[in-house]
């Protein structure tokens, strides 16, 4: 039996793989085996899973690397309207690039 959570996770994996080839996937791959969630790669229903990060902060963080590009280093988030440090240093440890 296919739950709703994992059809969304299969979901993802394909549409990574459409949009940017393998190396999201081994980026995503990556940033699991370690833990972190990686901030280019993740999708909202990922970001979410953050501390202090809803909906629309998750949202804020996708149009800002879709505007900008990748982040190049996890610093860069504080970049993003809504992050400031406190909320920073509460991520820095969960994330990576």
């Amino acid at each position: 039996m296919i739950t709703t959570k994992r059809c969304v996770s299969m979901l993802t994996v394909f549409c990574l793989l459409l949009v940017f080839g393998g190396s999201a996937l081994a980026d995503a791959a990556g940033a699991a085996q370690s833990g972190r969630i990686n901030i280019n790669t993740a999708p909202a229903a990922q970001l979410v899973k953050l501390p202090r990060i809803g909906e629309k902060m998750a949202q804020r963080i996708i149009t800002f690397r879709e505007k900008h590009g990748r982040f190049k280093r996890i610093e860069d988030l504080l970049k993003v309207k809504g992050i400031g440090e406190k909320l920073f240093e509460r991520l820095k440890n969960r994330i990576t690039v």
